[in-house]
């Protein structure tokens, strides 16, 4: 009886489930805000006349927090990005310009879930989430339309990882698919004085939503 009570315990320690802590590939993430440094790249659709702002790199700062498994972020960031200027009262060869040099300011809000919890896997945290924003461009050069980008409203669903070289040291790679909607003014549906031809169709929409790939890599310190 004295053996059996002694071999049962051990037997019900081995045929538990799990990583010696020592050898887990599970790590805990250390609890705290972070402040991180991005670069990216900012790319995507410019919208049918082709007047929309694309193509530039970005930098930026992010002020993450986290709650468990869900975290919220704020980020501002700028972009040297370019547009072309379309003139509606030249001919359909020569009305259009550029590219030109246009700045612009991207400021969010942003929900992420962490698919790994307050933990890494061998020191990666992959995460989804989403965020709700601003852009405000700049409105150089003049354009003789009067078309102008403006402040925009920005929707962009996002996902990245985490990895975690150290406590306090963390690098991110993070793609968004940030949405905006362009609005064109009437004289984009007026003929040409030169050649009758108009920017767009009498029965387009002078509203239009574009997306914009945004590719961006960060170092972060958490304190």
């Amino acid at each position: 009886m004295v053996l059996l009570l002694a071999i049962v315990p051990s037997f019900r320690l081995a045929a538990q489930v799990g990583h010696d802590p020592s050898h887990s590939p599970y790590r805990d993430v250390r609890r705290g805000a972070t402040l991180v440094l991005t670069f990216g790249h900012l790319g995507g659709s410019r919208g049918g006349p082709g007047v929309g702002i694309s193509d530039g790199p970005t930098g930026g700062l992010r002020y993450e927090a986290s709650f468990g498994a869900l975290g919220a972020a704020l980020g501002i960031a700028y972009g040297h990005t370019t547009r072309f200027v379309v003139d509606p009262t030249k001919d359909s060869v020569s009305r259009k310009s550029g590219p030109f040099d246009t700045d612009v300011v991207l400021a969010d809000a942003a929900l992420q879930l962490s698919l790994t919890g307050r933990k890494t896997w061998h020191g990666l945290a992959p995460y989804v989430g989403g965020a709700l924003g601003v852009a405000v461009g700049g409105g150089s050069p003049p354009d003789p339309s009067g078309y102008n980008f403006g402040n925009k409203l920005t929707l962009a669903p996002q996902a990245g990882v985490r990895w975690y070289p150290a406590r306090r040291v963390s690098v991110r790679a993070d793609f968004r698919l940030v949405l905006w909607k362009l609005r064109y003014p009437l004289g984009y549906k007026q003929p040409s004085p030169v050649d009758g031809g108009r920017v767009l169709p009498l029965d387009a929409s002078l509203d239009e939503w574009t997306s914009h790939p945004w590719i961006t890599i960060g170092l972060g310190w958490t304190f």
